[in-house]
């Protein structure tokens, strides 16, 4: 009976992995009503929050036992470091696009990472972190391979931009985030790493070609 049970579970959470993280996005390249793309995305969203609150109980609040000076002294130095390259890269490539929405639309700057940071990173991180790590951790015996499935599919997500410099940013941006998140059990501190990153290239030039308003 229980191993009856668990080859149903591991079978509908295959379905749901392939539907959630592999058909969706994929389909999101496929010229078709943006309407149903949103009613797509929505009605995925809300089954996402159902089963975290239902399934897994999980409470989103902030936990007391989070290392706040350990997650900011490496998530700066990542910060740093992910700064100094892509401003080279952006000086390199094309300097004319360097700084230039901080520098010409300052407000549009501000408006645009406030908002990225509570509406599209925040789901994002309850998505590929939050949900993926608690459905699907227990299916993987490898802690290696999980983290690189969850930064793969993670990239997939932005496969929408035909891009593929997006697709290997986004690539190792998931590796960073799977980390913290398995370090800190946490989708505050993993989405303000997300935002910090996210808000850095869009800050130096490169925010183009992952949708941001320029």
């Amino acid at each position: 009976m229980m191993n009856s049970f668990n080859m149903k579970t591991l079978t509908y959470r295959g379905l749901e992995f392939l539907i959630i993280f592999i058909l969706l996005p994929v389909s999101f390249t496929i010229n078709y009503s943006i309407w149903v793309k949103l009613l797509l995305g929505v009605f995925g969203f809300v089954y996402i929050i159902f089963v975290l609150l239902k399934v897994h109980n999980i409470k989103f609040k902030v936990a007391p036992h989070l290392n706040w000076k350990a997650f900011w002294k490496h998530t700066l130095f990542k910060g740093i470091v992910i700064a100094t390259i892509t401003i080279i890269f952006v000086w390199i490539t094309d300097k004319s696009l360097l700084f230039h929405v901080v520098w010409n639309k300052p407000m549009l700057w501000v408006i645009i990472v406030v908002l990225y940071s509570v509406f599209s990173v925040y789901p994002q991180e309850l998505i590929y972190r939050t949900f993926f790590f608690e459905r699907y951790r227990s299916v993987f015996k490898s802690d290696d391979l999980f983290i690189f499935i969850n930064a793969l599919v993670f990239a997939l997500a932005h496969v929408l931009f035909k891009n593929v410099l997006v697709l290997i940013l986004t690539f190792f941006g998931g590796l960073l985030f799977a980390i913290t998140y398995r370090k800190t059990q946490s989708t505050l501190l993993v989405s303000i790493e997300h935002a910090i990153y996210g808000s850095c290239l869009f800050t130096v030039g490169m925010g183009e070609m992952l949708g941001f308003p320029v």
